[in-house]
């Protein structure tokens, strides 16, 4: 992927060029139609993803708990502590994401632990701001 595309998303707007380098070598955008599943409560993670255009919705136990867009990511706490998705979020529209893989996650917090510690720094943030 263009590493001019992470430029605009939050998550990686901080980081140096070199770093966002890093994180393009690792991740892929792709194209999701509307109503495409990205996460299934109770799976497994295997698979970060950032919203790069378009929305989603984050469903617990069949109940909306939230809605997604533009440079909202999901994912991160399973890749990151090794646990089954705790929602399942669905495009509910067409969206373009950015979506990296555990095996890359991990690649890149090798050769750039910098990178893997501002991503696991939101992940902490976020489970303060929503315990469980």
């Amino acid at each position: 992927m263009d590493e001019s595309s992470l430029r605009s998303i939050p998550l990686f707007q901080s980081l140096p060029d070199a770093a966002r380098r890093t994180v393009a070598q690792h991740a892929d955008e792709i194209d999701v139609p509307e109503g495409k599943e990205l996460a299934r409560q109770g799976e497994f993670a295997y698979e970060f993803f950032v919203i790069e255009d378009g929305a989603a919705e984050v469903l617990r136990d069949g109940q909306h708990v939230a809605d997604l867009g533009p440079g909202d990511f999901l994912g991160e706490m399973g890749i990151i502590e090794k646990a089954v998705r705790n929602a399942t979020v669905v495009t509910t529209a067409p969206s373009r994401v950015i979506v990296m893989t555990e095996q890359d996650f991990r690649a890149m917090a090798r050769s750039n632990p910098d990178v893997a510690g501002t991503i696991e720094a939101a992940v902490e943030e976020r489970c303060k701001a929503f315990p469980g």
